[in-house]
């Protein structure tokens, strides 16, 4: 449900700014912006203003030429009063001159003065709600002409949710077997173990860790016979390792490396092959034969603290050691029941996609398409890729490919915002009020600075709405899955 959390963030659903286009005069060039992020890497997206059809609004409005000159006018004398140009006294700059200098900036203004409260005016007669930041279409421009202007931007779509309930979800079975405990209790158990060489002179055994060093060549099916013997036809990077520990009759350890490896002693070398399973987790390995030569170095033994109430408490505040087990126990219980909700819910939300076809706006998609490439680029930044590189990246290919999974978590937000009216969830101010401590205690920004900026660019309520989809999707979840 981790998507959820993120759908639509930012999005506007008021107009706070207009992108101006002009189809009169010869196709200006895309503009691509540049946002700023907070973290070290550095990279641009690129947008064209694209608008999904099916959601497309336009409005047409004008405005008086005596209108168009009033707001010129009045402008360009406030420019006056306040330019400060050298060879000229304060508020007695020439209108001429702010005229030139200025004309960016004065016709900036002019559109935000007649522009803005003009396109509410016409939305709101025509009843009309956009979702997507409204792009100006045909406009022209000048001081004393009328000016006329098109606007077009999308609106939400209008779907239905009957049925919503019938969808049946099958509640996992949560419960922590022995297995899973015994496998988390050793890897507490190793994160404190220490190795300590063997220094009777003995073969190997189980329970032994032996320290090797090995090479090892994947085998060609395409080989080819020279006087050295028999040798791949293709050329492949060789497999090796210095000072890497094997558990001997380990869990984790290959068959093959424990039945060579067993009764060895240090100094003597192994020449064996290994086949490994077509699933095992290294792509590079997997259903591949490789002949490995082995040096075994040493012999070592792990040694684990005792489990009394002394390792407890080094572990935490525990009272004792069959308390720290208990913890454990709940703690891993509730790791693994949180993990296959959380893979319900999304097998949930999958099948009311499906279930659900309408169009979604998409300035959303864009702006999800936003969202997961920046956490990508943010994951690759903190896994040490420097600026510089990602500067080199495809970002159009990236885009492309976060596109499809990005339609569908906007479609599973607009489903939950349905949802959640139709179910009445709310998120109260005592759930919010905890969500921004929490917040404040991760960003260490103090809560009422946090607090102050959110609801000044609307962070409050992009909040809020999060908070709702994930609590509407647990209600749903419980309720289909009962």
């Amino acid at each position: 449900m981790r998507h959820i959390q993120t759908s639509l963030e930012g999005m506007a659903l008021t107009p706070t700014e207009m992108t101006e286009t002009n189809e009169t005069a010869e196709q200006q060039s895309e503009v691509a912006h540049t946002h700023d992020h907070a973290h070290d890497h550095d990279h641009e997206h690129q947008h064209a203003p694209s608008l999904n059809p099916e959601l497309t609004r336009e409005i047409e409005v004008e405005v008086p030429a005596d209108e168009v000159s009033k707001s010129f006018k009045t402008i360009v004398k406030r420019y006056q009063k306040l330019a400060r140009i050298p060879g000229f006294r304060a508020g007695k700059v020439p209108e001429s001159l702010i005229r030139s200098k200025f004309a960016k900036e004065v016709r900036q203004e002019v559109l935000e003065s007649l522009v803005g409260e003009r396109f509410r005016n016409a939305i709101d007669e025509q009843k009309l709600k956009p979702v997507s930041e409204p792009q100006l279409l045909d406009m022209q421009l000048f001081d004393g002409q009328p000016l006329k202007f098109k606007a077009a931007f999308e609106v939400a779509p209008v779907f239905e949710i009957a049925g919503y309930d019938s969808v049946r979800v099958t509640k996992p079975d949560a419960t922590l077997t022995n297995e899973e405990f015994d496998a988390e209790l050793s890897r507490v158990l190793d994160s404190y173990a220490t190795v300590e060489p063997v220094e009777e002179d003995r073969p190997l055994v189980d329970g032994d860790w032996a320290e090797i060093q090995f090479r090892g060549e994947v085998q060609d099916l395409a080989q080819t016979v020279t006087e050295d013997g028999v040798a791949n036809a293709s050329k492949s990077e060789p497999i090796t390792g210095e000072d890497v520990l094997i558990e001997i009759g380990g869990k984790n350890t290959l068959g093959a490396f424990n039945e060579a490896l067993r009764g060895a002693k240090p100094g003597q070398e192994l020449k064996f092959e290994v086949v490994y399973p077509a699933d095992f987790g290294e792509q590079r390995l997997a259903g591949q034969t490789v002949s490995y030569d082995v040096t075994v170095k040493s012999i070592k033994r792990k040694t684990y603290p005792e489990r009394d109430v002394e390792f407890a408490k080094q572990l935490g505040n525990y009272e004792s050691w069959e308390d720290f087990e208990t913890k454990l126990r709940e703690h891993s219980a509730d790791r693994k029941k949180n993990a296959l909700e959380s893979q319900a819910k999304d097998k949930m939300l999958e099948e009311l996609i499906a279930k659900y076809q309408f169009p979604v706006p998409e300035s959303f998609v864009q702006q999800q398409v936003d969202a997961r490439l920046d956490r990508g680029l943010r994951a690759l930044a903190q896994q040490g890729m420097k600026a510089e590189d990602m500067r080199k990246l495809d970002f159009g290919r990236l885009r492309a490919a976060q596109r499809d999974q990005a339609v569908n978590e906007v479609k599973a937000s607009m489903i939950l915002d349905r949802v959640s009216e139709a179910e009445g969830v709310a998120v109260s101010d005592e759930d919010l009020d905890r969500e921004l401590l929490m917040l404040s205690i991760q960003s260490r920004e103090p809560l009422e600075t946090l607090r102050d900026r959110l609801a000044k660019d609307g962070g409050l309520e992009r909040i809020r709405e999060q908070m709702r989809r994930e609590k509407t999707g647990s209600v749903l979840y419980e309720k289909l899955s009962a």
